[in-house]
């Protein structure tokens, strides 16, 4: 295993667990920075796969006295009973739809174009969404209703676009049900354990002829830096959403949106290329 290759899913890693739990787009990032460092074919992408499941123990362990206790009571407590109720209803749409179009989602959209357009297209919903002038109506994950969990599955469901974001999408579609912003990042952080799971262990049992034993050192590194660094992420985010707003996300999705895609514009041959894939 070369060093050079270590370093790759060391950087990819650190990627993934940074942006997993951000509204700016996890797979996104990792198209444009894979690009940049030339990891790319079948063999890359089925890493890439296998280190979200780095970034969602992470979030299992950062939530893990929370989720014992759900499991625990759930034969006895009724918040714990809705809890499940509305993560199962949440992650059924886009399950649905991803299984449906998995295969022609991956084949036309996964490309650092299509990224940047979904970066800033999202960057700009963001801001309207923050220029509400409205107050939460729900300020706790125990009190979302079925017809709420089924509404933020729904929006969940665009971020099957490369670009647009899971927790985005989850966490704008959460707000304009009113939540308030930590209950929306919860929520949302709570329906990424099932969903990346599901999402994750399918493609990687459809990608199982593309693994070895030699991969290990490589994907131990990724997993490994994606665990640590979606840990860190997420609990500097909870800090900074109870006192700000997405606004700073929504800029730095558009101005990355906008540089990456000034990028390809120059380097005409890649953009090329880039469309043709």
């Amino acid at each position: 295993m070369e060093t050079l290759e270590l370093l790759k899913a060391l950087i990819l890693g650190l990627v993934e667990g940074a942006t997993e739990f951000l509204p700016v787009s996890s797979t996104g990032h990792q198209i444009i920075v894979a690009d940049f460092l030339n990891f790319t074919g079948e063999r890359a992408k089925t890493f890439e796969i296998f280190i979200q499941l780095g970034a969602i123990i992470a979030v299992i362990w950062y939530y893990r006295e929370r989720i014992a206790h759900v499991l625990r009571t759930l034969g006895s407590e009724r918040a714990s009973q809705r809890m499940i109720t509305n993560l199962l209803i949440a992650f059924m749409p886009a399950a649905v739809i991803g299984l449906a179009f998995n295969k022609a989602i991956k084949a036309h959209l996964f490309n650092p174009i299509t990224v940047s357009i979904a970066l800033i297209v999202g960057g700009f919903i963001i801001m309207l969404i923050e220029a509400r002038k409205t107050q939460p109506t729900v300020n706790n994950t125990d009190d979302i209703t079925p017809r709420t969990a089924l509404l933020i599955g729904v929006a969940q469901c665009f971020a099957l676009v490369p670009g647009t974001s899971r927790s985005g999408s989850t966490i704008m579609g959460s707000l304009l049900c009113g939540l308030s912003r930590p209950a929306a990042a919860e929520f949302s952080f709570f329906l990424s354990i099932p969903t990346m799971i599901a999402a994750t262990l399918y493609s990687l049992y459809k990608a199982r002829d593309v693994l070895s034993v030699a991969d290990v050192p490589m994907f131990s590194v990724g997993f490994i830096a994606a665990f640590f660094s979606g840990f860190f992420v997420v609990k500097l985010f909870l800090a900074y959403i109870s006192k700000h707003s997405f606004v700073a996300f929504a800029w730095y999705r558009i101005v990355l949106g906008v540089a990456v895609l000034a990028y390809f514009w120059f380097s005409g041959d890649s953009l090329t290329a880039v469309m043709a894939d």
